[in-house]
């Protein structure tokens, strides 16, 4: 970085970032979990793994919008000399960070099995789900302000990879058009050729 300039990551690819691991670390837990009887057998598993995706799903979706809210309407613009973040390196960054609690998360799932299968998957999976809604949701705030809504990576790192932690003082925006990733936190579409 020179002159000052700060590494950025984009919020939403933050958010994003722990959706496809939890949904399918959970998807394969209750996969597991379905074929162990379990103390409560299975169709009550599936029945308590179904309330608990709806959930958890319906919690982290809308968890800490207040602060991601406030952030984003007190965001500064970009400077000249910040570096933007690429998608790929954002995720891998998250997913390299948190790999640990992803495993003990999986591992956990597949433990509660024993006791009511597939519970614990539904609700890893119903996690991911959130987390994707979450990231929706961003874009739509994004879209709204036509704005994309960046975060210092450094002030990432001393949160625990969490974009509305105590340790994010703010955001910063760009035009719409900056970086690899649309609103939201998907990868950019190549424009189609006539």
């Amino acid at each position: 970085m020179t002159r000052g300039g700060q590494g950025l990551a984009r919020v939403a690819v933050v958010v994003r970032a722990g959706a496809a691991p939890l949904w399918w670390l959970g998807v394969v837990a209750a996969g597991a979990g379905v074929l162990v009887p379990g103390l409560t057998g299975r169709r009550i598993g599936v029945l308590a793994g179904a309330a608990l995706f709806l959930v958890a799903a319906a919690v982290v979706a809308y968890g800490r919008r207040g602060r991601y809210r406030a952030s984003a309407r007190s965001a500064v613009r970009a400077g000249r000399h910040d570096v933007l973040q690429d998608r790929a390196v954002t995720v891998r960054n998250w997913r390299r960070g948190h790999r640990w609690w992803l495993l003990l998360a999986f591992l956990a799932a597949l433990g509660t099995a024993f006791a009511v299968p597939a519970a614990g998957g539904l609700l890893l999976a119903g996690c991911g789900a959130g987390l994707w809604l979450k990231a929706a949701w961003i874009g739509r705030l994004e879209r709204a302000d036509e704005v994309l809504l960046w975060v210092r990576v450094d002030w990432l790192r001393a949160g625990a990879g969490r974009p509305a932690g105590k340790a994010v003082k703010g955001y910063r925006t760009t035009g719409v058009a900056a970086g690899d990733a649309a609103p939201g936190g998907a990868r950019r579409r190549a424009p189609a050729l006539v």
